[in-house]
Formats: structure tokens, sequence, C-alpha cells
């Protein structure tokens, strides 16, 4: 039996349409475990995305859609002078392939390089995801007390 599709992988824009969406995404007890990232309140989130992701024009944010539904979202930001990415998806969008393809896809749009992704240590998959994607450990960094991966695509 060969290996299921993962569909058509698309990006595009985030719409307003699309935070309940992420938001739901972000309370998925199993994708908050794996990310050890708290999830927010629904103001606080609505708050974030209207003003610190879709109202920051040096951030580049598309949605991923997969046959047309949509699955998740990659993003790119600045810390100081290091271009960060980070990215999303729902969890039934794992383990088929979908985020390898929707980060290529986003590695092409976003031209900024180097780039700098900071995973928890503990998210094995991200950090296998994005060693797929060509980005390199170059060491560690600590959010409060938790250890993340610091990893690198084309310094």
């Amino acid at each position: 039996m060969g290996s299921v599709s993962p569909g058509d992988i698309r990006l595009r824009d985030v719409e307003e349409a699309d935070l309940p969406v992420f938001f739901e995404q972000e309370h998925d007890p199993e994708a908050t475990r794996r990310s050890n990232f708290p999830p927010r309140g629904r103001e606080r989130f609505m708050t974030h995305w209207a003003t610190r992701v879709l109202g920051d024009p040096t951030v580049f944010v598309q949605a991923v859609t997969v046959d047309g539904e949509l699955a998740g979202n990659a993003v790119a930001w600045w810390e100081g002078d290091r271009r960060f990415i980070g990215y999303w998806l729902g969890r039934r969008f794992w383990g088929r392939g979908i985020g390898t393809r929707a980060l290529t896809l986003f590695l092409a749009r976003e031209r900024n390089r180097p780039l700098y992704a900071d995973p928890y240590i503990g998210n094995t998959g991200s950090i296998r995801l994005l060693e797929r994607c060509g980005f390199t450990r170059t060491g560690s960094v600590r959010h409060g007390a938790d250890e993340h991966v610091l990893l690198v695509l084309g310094e």
C-alpha cells in the first residue's frame, strides 16, 4: 500500500474568518503539550493577531490550506535583528507531510535569511520538520524555565 497523499497544500493570505480556527487549534491539549505554549484567552488571542500579526507590516503570515480546508498558519516576524518563523497546524493535519510541504512553500515566499526558529526541546516532530526544511541546530535558548532548540536557515 502506498503512502497517503497529503492533499493539495496551498498558502493564502490570512482572513479574519480564519482566526477562530487558529484559536481552537491553539487550545488543542496535545498541541499545547507538544509546543509547551500556554493557550491564550480569546480576547488576548484576537488582540495579539489584530495588532502583533495582521497589524504589523513587518510580519509575513500565510494561512495553510489542504484541499481548500484551513489547516493552520505559518508566520515570520522580527525579534530585534533576527527574523524568526513559526507555524501551527491543526492536529488532524499532523503526520502526513503537510507541515513539510507548507513550510517549503512558505520558505520560498519568505526571502529573508538567515531565518531562526526556536521550538520547545520536547517538540521533536517540529524540530525534525525544521531540519527537513534545511534548518540546522545552533544551540539552545531559554524562555523562562523552558529550554528551546535554536535552529537557523541560511546563515
